[in-house]
């Protein structure tokens, strides 16, 4: 579910920047798109710490 909204959220980015848009609706897609990463990674290190916990 989240590497769909990543996915998606880099293919809006990458489509912006192809197409010329403005560069303060590049820089929020961007951020979007880091915030969404920062969850998966955030998400996952805390799985990687459960599994050592057992």
């Amino acid at each position: 579910m989240l590497d769909d909204k990543i996915r998606k959220a880099r293919e809006r980015l990458n489509e912006s920047i192809i197409t010329g848009k403005s560069y303060e609706e590049i820089y929020n897609l961007s951020v979007e798109l880091d915030e969404l990463i920062a969850k998966y990674y955030m998400k996952n290190d805390s799985n990687d710490a459960k599994k050592d916990i057992f």
